[in-house]
């Protein structure tokens, strides 16, 4: 056997192995292919993701300029301005303490798997299976409709364009589902190239929605309109931030807190890193960093887009029910002239694009995790091959699109029943974020080894901060907009259906079936026990309490491990 054997605790990670196993090498091994041997895995991709292109692909995911279109309905309809400018801002304040959470447990635990590997890896004794398959599930959920929303949402502003230029057209819903279903397939191949090409594509996409995104701030408060309207050029800003919207019957705290959903769903992309990292160098380092990367610029430049159309909207009940379909563009034909309206339409359609691929590419990696561990039964052994000339998980990305488009085929049902693309990202995705950050904060006590990027001191109040923020938004973004006689099924929220039946549905099956076959992350490494070199195994992950201590005593002589990873 070649390599160096280093024991599983002289790496800083957070593994399902034993802190005395020691992962069996075929080869060298680069420090990144250590750390993921220490987890339990074979290395199975290049590495040619680094901290600015896996920054890229997550946000692209993030989509802020198309996201913003997409979901200008809930952030502006629920709360006005008000939701705009001051919820954006405390939602983001706490969603950064989510990213950051996040970021150490990935940096402890630099796996595809993400957030499933560390709810399993985290959860007391027995609980292991239960708190991975709760999370992969709800975070799979996220990640298989991320592409679908965004493309739907991206062929609704081509349609929308069309409107505009040509207003006897009216789109119908097949041709909503065609474009929809054709821009996949384009997004599907290229999420199917070798790495180092998506990587680039990725890297390129985000530059342009970079600039994009730079464009639009400047240009609609430069190319407003609203002077020649016989209006101020902005808005007062007593009004802005002081002046709701009745978007809903509910108080308007709580309706502010009920906009956060725009927040939610547009903040959903920024774990992309942490799936990612298996294909990242310095991954504990570059894939934690990157999490942190986007949430904060995101979140950033986001309010800044939140500040420019709160500041220069004419008139919110016209946007929200405009014969176009999509308030973004009936809110740009209020304040700019159709010429640059269709420009920027353009240029976000083409964000949008970039957004759903990132979407894509994500979701495969996921659905790749998942299927190493036989999550999807018989039907991960197919998933779960790796091309051998793009040495990427081609089938699990065409899996991804069969199910996408099955699932579009909710346009048939209006705009009711394809909202519920949407409403699954937003609360599915803070779920999944949270459990393992949940466990970590409340339940593991001194058995977490941080990695290189670690929040020190601070780890456990900001992780409890994000798991109360979590736990009360919630239930809040499950509340219809109406209440009373008034509620029927046209103002209902049908996110607790149509995330919650998924999610019954899956804790049936873990009562009837998975429980007996399912037990968490699959070791795939051949590994040893100290002072046995003939026990080299395929090995069984160990229990979270063993695997999870911070000290472990050999068989053949008695040394000790610190949880630093010294020998005494």
């Amino acid at each position: 056997m070649v390599g160096r054997k280093k024991l599983v605790a002289q790496e800083q990670v957070t593994s399902v192995l034993a802190h005395g196993d020691v992962p069996v090498y075929e080869r060298d091994y680069t420090a990144d292919e250590e750390v993921l041997a220490a987890l339990g895995y074979k290395p199975e991709f290049k590495r040619d993701f680094s901290l600015w292109t896996s920054f890229c692909v997550s946000f692209a995911v993030l989509g802020l300029l198309p996201s913003f279109a997409s979901t200008l309905y809930y952030g502006m309809g629920y709360a006005g301005t008000p939701g705009m400018t001051w919820g954006w801002l405390i939602a983001m304040i706490f969603i950064q303490c989510v990213a950051m959470s996040m970021a150490e447990l990935c940096s402890a635990m630099p796996t595809s798997g993400g957030l499933y590997y560390a709810a399993a890896v985290l959860a007391p004794p027995g609980w292991g299976p239960l708190a991975a398959w709760i999370t992969g599930w709800s975070n799979w959920l996220v990640q298989v409709t991320g592409a679908p929303s965004v493309d739907y949402g991206m062929a609704s502003m081509v349609l929308a364009a069309a409107s505009i230029t040509n207003p006897s057209f009216v789109p119908q819903n097949y041709q909503v589902f065609l474009l929809t279903m054709f821009i996949m397939v384009i997004q599907s191949f290229i999420s199917s190239m070798p790495t180092k090409w998506i990587a680039n594509f990725n890297s390129i996409g985000s530059t342009f929605n970079i600039i994009v995104l730079f464009i639009v701030i400047i240009t609609i408060p430069t190319a407003t309109t609203r002077a020649d309207q016989g209006m101020p050029k902005f808005k007062p800003s007593i009004e802005v931030w002081g002046s709701f919207y009745e978007g809903t019957s509910f108080p308007n705290g709580l309706a502010m807190l009920m906009s956060f959903v725009a927040v939610f769903w547009t903040m959903s992309g920024y774990d992309a890193p942490f799936h990612l990292s298996e294909e990242c160098s310095n991954a504990n380092i570059a894939s934690p960093r990157a999490i942190v990367l986007t949430s904060g610029v995101g979140g950033l430049f986001g309010w800044f887009l939140q500040l420019v159309v709160a500041y220069t909207v004419v008139d919110i009940d016209a946007a929200l029910e405009s014969e176009l379909g999509q308030p973004y563009a009936a809110y740009m034909l209020q304040i700019l002239p159709q010429e640059v309206t269709l420009a920027i339409l353009a240029l976000t359609i083409m964000c949008a694009f970039s957004m759903g691929q990132g979407c894509m590419v994500a979701a495969s990696r996921v659905t790749f995790a998942y299927s190493r561990d036989d999550c999807f039964g018989p039907l991960s052994t197919v998933t779960k091959r790796v091309n051998r000339h793009t040495r990427t998980p081609v089938n699990a990305v065409w899996f991804n699109t069969i199910i996408g488009v099955a699932m579009t085929i909710l346009i048939f049902g209006g705009n009711l029943a394809a909202g519920a693309l949407f409403s699954i990202g937003a609360v599915a995705a803070f779920v999944a974020f949270t459990i393992p950050i949940f466990i970590r904060v409340f339940l593991v006590g001194d058995r977490f080894r941080p990695g290189p990027w670690n929040l020190g001191r601070a780890s456990l109040p900001i992780g409890a901060l994000a798991c109360a923020f979590v736990l009360l938004m919630v239930p809040i973004l499950m509340l219809p907009s109406v209440t009373g006689s008034d509620l029927d099924a046209a103002g209902m929220n049908w996110t607790c259906l149509v995330y919650g039946g998924p999610m019954t549905f899956i804790l049936i099956w873990w009562v009837v079936s998975a429980r007996k076959w399912f037990k968490g992350p699959k070791v795939n490494i051949e590994h040893q026990m100290i002072g046995r070199p003939e026990a080299a195994i395929e090995g069984f992950p160990h229990s979270s309490a063993e695997s999870s201590t911070g000290s472990f005593t050999g068989d053949d002589g008695g040394f000790k491990m610190d949880k630093a990873g010294k020998m005494t």
